[in-house]
């Protein structure tokens, strides 16, 4: 079994020591208290999680809330402050955008090890060890993450966890393992979701994949979904979409549970899809488990 496979089957467990951890007094201080005005950043697939804890925490009337991808941060705006979401705490567009944060700002990572460099230079450190992951493709750490958020604005993980169990034990249809062109849809916080799912099978399997909202896939890209297509639809179906993909000859994907626990089959598929085209799934193409530059960003 490949490292990121056992992690994948390992997600429910860290999501209950995510839940454990957040509810201790000290973790909860650290992350953004209510009225707060916040920004989450990362990269890759971390963007794809800021993105999802920005709507959540909006939607809970937690106050509002930005997700930017590092590099794209805009500096001169002012938060009361900035979440940094990174596994490896090296990486390097993360590292620098805490490092120009106005003197005195408050900052909080979420990360896995408390000895890295970006948590020297931020104000509240919350550490996710027991997620930290061996595979270059990263799964547990980002629900992970995700759920110790989700558990810090009051949500109870009992069903989420219990689901993505029972997701974890179902079979995935060899229908949609045969198709070659995959399509995620999220709505809310399941677009970052929808992203993240995409990402998974383009690092993992090398597999044409892309992510748009729900609402925006009429917008030009059902054009391109045919037969040989999967269009996965994670939270709650927008009204008429099934009709118009009816014609469209793709297989749809749907399940009544917790996007977060659909999105554990997800990260499966990936690693199905890598092994039957005799790819290495914890070793991607290209990539390393963090992105450290030596060169000045432009």
């Amino acid at each position: 079994m490949s490292h990121v496979a056992s992690e994948i089957a390992s997600q429910p467990e860290t999501w209950r020591r995510a839940a454990d951890l957040v509810a201790q007094p000290g973790v909860a201080r650290a992350l953004p208290q209510p009225g707060e005005r916040v920004a989450v950043v990362g990269c890759g697939t971390s963007y794809f999680m800021a993105q999802s804890f920005a709507t959540l925490r909006e939607s809970a009337g937690q106050g509002e809330t930005d997700a930017f991808a590092a590099s794209e941060f805009p500096s001169g705006r002012r938060y009361d402050r900035v979440v940094a979401i990174t596994r490896s705490g090296t990486t390097t567009e993360v590292i620098r955008l805490l490092e120009q944060l106005p003197r005195g700002s408050r900052s909080t990572v979420i990360t896995t090890d408390a000895d890295r460099p970006v948590s020297r230079l931020v104000s509240d450190c919350v550490v996710l060890d027991f997620a930290d992951e061996q595979s270059v493709v990263q799964t547990r750490f980002a629900t992970t993450a995700l759920a110790a958020w989700r558990a810090g604005l009051g949500e109870d993980l009992t069903e989420p966890i219990e689901q993505a169990r029972e997701q974890l034990n179902t079979p995935i249809d060899p229908d949609v393992v045969g198709r070659s062109q995959f399509t995620f849809l999220g709505t809310g916080w399941t677009v970052g979701l929808a992203h993240e799912a995409a990402l998974k099978l383009r690092e993992a399997a090398q597999m044409w994949a892309e992510s748009y909202p729900a609402m925006e896939f009429r917008h030009g890209p059902i054009s391109v979904v045919d037969h040989r297509s999967v269009v996965w639809i994670f939270g709650p179906v927008v009204p008429g979409l099934r009709d118009d993909l009816a014609a469209t000859g793709a297989i749809v994907v749907h399940e009544d549970v917790d996007a977060m626990a659909h999105l554990t089959t997800a990260q499966r598929l990936a690693v199905e899809l890598a092994n039957r085209r005799g790819l290495h799934p914890d070793q991607p193409r290209l990539l390393t488990r963090s992105v450290v530059l030596t060169a000045p960003v432009a």
